[in-house]
């Protein structure tokens, strides 16, 4: 997956939600929301942008990765759905669902 002008459309919005020192480089918790769909869609616009998905081994950085697992024990990419939103296909009402953030973020991740 990448991103081309050839490419199906996908539009994904982002906000700096905190800031954060992992070793020598700064990272940032980002809150993404997403009007398409596309197959990997939130990891490739940011590795596009220049600021891939701490973990995530096909668009990652191998060693901010390699210092997560080495550090901090993390293992895999630190991308969660906080939240979903969707209508359901039988009652047509809307579904929204939250989740408390990974274990993993705490450890490193300091947030507003």
């Amino acid at each position: 997956m990448q991103v081309s002008e050839d490419g199906q459309s996908a539009v994904t919005h982002y906000e700096v939600l905190s800031e954060f020192t992992l070793g020598t480089d700064m990272c940032s918790l980002v809150e993404c929301r997403i009007e398409t769909g596309r197959t990997h869609q939130i990891r490739v616009h940011m590795k596009h942008i220049g600021h891939p998905i701490l973990g995530d081994k096909a668009y990652g950085e191998k060693r901010i990765n390699s210092f997560l697992e080495r550090e901090y024990n993390i293992r895999g990419q630190l991308l969660h759905a906080r939240s979903l939103t969707f209508i359901h296909p039988r009652t047509t009402k809307e579904i929204k669902v939250i989740a408390p953030y990974d274990e993993r973020f705490g450890k490193i991740v300091t947030k507003k």
